[in-house]
């Protein structure tokens, strides 16, 4: 059986994001620039006002103590969205507003709060500085210069400045296809009528929203029945449709455990099966000639949700053109004393809480419940808990890495996979 890390390698090795597509500003929301931008204009466009209050020569204030104030008549105003703004000769002051133009002449303003009005004439108490209470034109971002890098994540912040500088259509990372293929005679759609013997494909709903949440595009595919002839034809259709499949069942050892020769028989050349990870041993992985992979998740709801998280969400991460797709580890004490699995690592469900120890830091509580097929044991889960293989136990109050399931930083070389290749440094 494979590590975890060099299960992860080969799955990783060669992907590489895939191709581009144009899509208004509007749905370009999460997803990742394909090709960097540069600005086209200046931001500001135009020098203008930080602040409400007088824009004036900072000259004319030299002499200027709250003994002596300097008096200056009000020439005119300037306001946000004016198309026409007053000269501000030597010897003058012109109001303006947060946002408005700096008038011709000017170089510094003065803040309401700090000037006394007397009709037409205004009175300021302190010298004034160059450029005081001024955004200069371009000195957030001139013409030509880098905007955002290729692998961009567009989130609100991100679109609001390309909608400051014009840009109303981008080039972003297609978001990788993802069939979605379960197989076993016993499963039903949730639409379908209880049948003797039957239980509803929960495997199909959990993925659909997995990859939904790593950015792919879930297509889930009909039921395909245990023979080998209508899983080839399964996976040869799912293939022709999407950049990756994820099927669910028929990789372990039994009679009716056909997916990986049905793989083979779609012209999927296989790359592993088996890896030494508790739960989901029975994983298989291969690519077809043209780069569109295969990924045989176990059954047993638990190992798929694990594996799919390790193994799966790293690869659609890069496939929609994340440069950083693993998920940040975290430490944190043990909360229950854990028994150790000899020859697997085991990633067990659990949730992070305070710790009461040290309130800056974590704890994990893990799940009661170890099974493979405890679907309960998913639900409340934020967090998977790398227990390495060995003899023993981890006694509670001991520290433990950690793979945060929510939305974490992440890191271009995952701490938690290094880990897991090497416990010995845990």
């Amino acid at each position: 059986m494979l590590n975890i890390g060099d299960a992860l390698t080969r799955v990783m090795t060669g992907a590489a994001p895939l191709g581009s597509e144009r899509v208004p500003l509007e749905a370009a929301h999460e997803r990742r620039l394909a090709t960097g931008l540069l600005a086209r204009m200046d931001s500001p466009p135009f020098a203008n006002s930080a602040m409400d209050g007088y824009a004036l020569r900072s000259s004319d204030l030299t002499a200027a103590a709250p003994d002596a104030p300097v008096w200056l008549p009000v020439v005119g105003e300037s306001s946000a969205g004016v198309t026409s703004v007053p000269e501000c000769a030597p010897g003058g002051a012109v109001r303006i507003f947060t946002g408005a133009p700096l008038p011709l002449g000017a170089d510094c303003v003065v803040i309401q709060e700090n000037v006394t009005r007397e009709g037409q004439r205004a009175a300021f108490r302190a010298p004034a500085a160059t450029g005081q209470n001024v955004r200069q034109q371009g000195e957030d971002v001139a013409v030509g210069q880098p905007l955002l890098a290729a692998g961009a994540r567009l989130r609100a912040g991100e679109l609001g400045l390309l909608a400051s500088q014009g840009i109303g259509v981008v080039d972003v990372v297609r978001r990788p296809r993802v069939g979605i293929l379960s197989s076993g005679d016993e499963l039903r759609r949730l639409d379908e009528p209880e049948r003797p013997g039957s239980i509803v494909n929960s495997n199909a709903y959990m993925l659909e929203a997995l990859v939904r949440d790593a950015g792919g595009i879930p297509d889930v595919r009909p039921l395909a029945a245990d023979r080998l002839d209508a899983l080839t034809e399964s996976v040869e259709a799912a293939l022709e449709a999407n950049d990756v499949v994820l099927s669910t069942g028929g990789v372990s050892v039994g009679d009716h455990d056909l997916m990986r020769d049905a793989f083979v028989a779609a012209g999927v050349e296989m790359g592993f099966w088996k890896v030494a990870i508790k739960p989901g041993k029975p994983l298989a992985f291969g690519r077809r000639p043209d780069g569109r992979a295969v990924i045989g998740l176990p059954g047993n709801p638990v190992s798929a949700f694990v594996t799919y998280e390790v193994l799966v969400r790293p690869l659609l991460q890069v496939l929609g053109g994340h440069k950083a797709p693993y998920r940040a580890h975290l430490r944190a004490t043990l909360q229950t004393t854990v028994k150790r699995t000899r020859d697997r690592d085991e990633l067990l469900r659990g949730q992070l809480v305070a710790d009461p120890s040290s309130p800056s830091a974590f704890a994990c509580v893990p799940v009661a419940r170890r099974g493979s097929g405890a679907l309960p044991s998913l639900a409340g889960v934020d967090v998977l808990l790398l227990v390495p293989m060995g003899d023993g136990e981890l006694a509670a109050g001991s520290t433990i890495d950690c793979l945060p399931l929510f939305d974490a930083p992440t890191v271009a070389q995952s701490p938690f996979v290094a880990a897991i290749q090497a416990p010995g440094k845990i």
